[in-house]
């Protein structure tokens, strides 16, 4: 399949919270995301690694370190990658400006899309007063989050013996939880105020794995997602067009027309391979 010309070309794909390291992280999804794109500029927004998990237990299946070689292919054919380290590889911070295999480790970036507006690229922990000033508090929060992730996992693989698609039991408790919704709007309106800030157009970042796009007065606000949750990417079009891509679902669409014989035009939801 690596052989195989990509079908989906953007002029930038940016991609956060994948988790390599953890149970949680769903690798075989992103591989296949990576294998569908080609792309002139990769941004890596951070927690591509979990070191805090790693620092405990050794988790490391080859479909986690298929991903790290299908990132640095894309680098050896010339797509220029950037890797904004987070709070989960934060031991990455400490080579800000080195390249490894052609992958440039940076603080944060400013990315100018083919229409000419400008967004701060940053992974956004910064901006989350747990992580800053009570990390006991977050780790704590790290390990419940982790097993509903595990729970997510369990039932997920439940669903797809009865055929059914990926769905995300931990995203859906985090809509319904009223203090994560006010955590969610804060963190928010933090990142737009560093954006207006730095005199900037929008703001692409993660972190809080939920995958949004929307004004915030003056700010285009963008959340690129996750690939533990709901496996969604941020993709910008040779026009300049921005666009969240939720990976798991326009999977689950493509196998369906396929062991259907649907054509494309029947469906009622894009076609992707």
């Amino acid at each position: 399949m690596d052989e195989e010309e990509p079908q989906l070309r953007y002029r930038s794909v940016f991609i956060s919270d994948v988790h390599l390291g953890t149970r949680g992280c769903q690798a075989e999804l992103l591989l296949d995301f990576i294998r569908c794109f080609s792309c002139e500029r990769l941004y890596l927004v951070g927690d591509i690694l979990d070191g805090w998990k790693l620092k405990g237990v050794w988790w490391w299946p080859q479909a986690h370190n298929d991903v790290v070689q299908k990132i640095l292919r894309l680098a050896r054919k010339g797509v220029a990658v950037t890797y904004i380290p987070g709070n989960h590889d934060e031991v990455v911070r400490g080579f800000f400006g080195v390249h490894f295999g052609g992958v440039v480790v940076a603080r944060d970036a400013i990315h100018i899309t083919a229409d000419g507006r400008r967004f701060l690229v940053t992974h956004g922990d910064e901006f989350d007063g747990v992580v800053r000033y009570a990390r006991w508090l977050a780790v704590l929060g790290d390990w419940a989050y982790r097993t509903v992730l595990m729970l997510n996992t369990v039932l997920n693989g439940v669903r797809r013996r009865l055929g059914f698609g990926y769905w995300s039991f931990s995203a859906f408790l985090k809509v319904k939880v009223k203090n994560a919704l006010q955590f969610i709007e804060n963190y928010e309106l933090a990142v737009a105020d560093e954006a207006r800030r730095r005199g900037v157009d929008g703001v692409i970042c993660g972190h809080i794995h939920k995958a949004e796009m929307r004004q915030i007065g003056d700010i285009l606000y963008v959340n690129d997602g996750d690939w533990v949750e709901s496996c969604t990417a941020l993709v910008e079009h040779f026009d300049g067009r921005l666009e969240i891509l939720e990976w798991a679902k326009l999977r689950s669409w493509s196998m369906i027309a396929r062991a259907r014989h649907v054509t494309e035009g029947e469906l009622t939801e894009p076609l992707i391979a």
